[in-house]
């Protein structure tokens, strides 16, 4: 595998077009240029496998993966806790195109670890969308569970953004910003 020429880490709160802006970049590129990287898929894998689930229904927007929603996080973190790469590595093993989007990168341990490994070629991007964007797209606020778990904006700008990606209907624009700039935190 060789290293890549660019890795783009999107965040967003959920529904909030992150998978869209991601897809609309690899069809811009072409497949053998961009591929979408997704950290749940080797977290979901991995949980499925330990707990006897249907790995498949885990991967789709459905109640059954729903109802192992908070769980899965909790494990999640504790994975994360005892070996910060796992699932960064697992999700990179064998990617063999020159540009990687990774359209779910929800902590910070995960942005450390893409920039530590592959250093410059690492850009934050954070995707955005309204509220009233989101709830069309089906989300629903529920008390007590965050709409994206992201640290602080503090900790982005201390380590500086790439910029922002705005996805409404079919259009998406990436624009660099200054970290200082407000919204242009990638986690924040």
């Amino acid at each position: 595998m060789a290293a890549p020429r660019a890795v783009l880490l999107l965040s967003g709160k959920r529904k909030s077009g992150k998978d869209f802006v991601a897809e609309e970049l690899r069809s811009r590129l072409g497949p053998d240029v961009c591929t979408v990287l997704r950290l749940s898929g080797p977290l979901k894998e991995q949980y499925a496998k330990e707990h006897g689930l249907d790995f498949q229904r885990l991967l789709d927007a459905s109640a059954y993966k729903e109802s192992y929603r908070r769980d899965m996080i909790r494990w999640g973190e504790e994975k994360r806790r005892a070996d910060p790469g796992f699932f960064c590595r697992r999700v990179v093993e064998g990617v063999a195109q020159p540009v990687w989007v990774v359209s779910d990168t929800r902590r910070l341990s995960d942005v450390e670890w893409f920039r530590d490994v592959y250093g410059d070629a690492v850009q934050t991007v954070r995707v955005v969308a309204t509220e009233e964007t989101r709830r069309r797209r089906n989300w629903v606020f529920v008390t007590g569970e965050r709409g994206s778990c992201v640290p602080p904006r503090a900790r982005c700008q201390a380590r500086g953004c790439a910029g922002t990606a705005a996805a409404p209907r079919a259009s998406v624009t990436v624009s660099r910003l200054c970290p200082l700039t407000p919204g242009a935190g990638a986690f924040g």
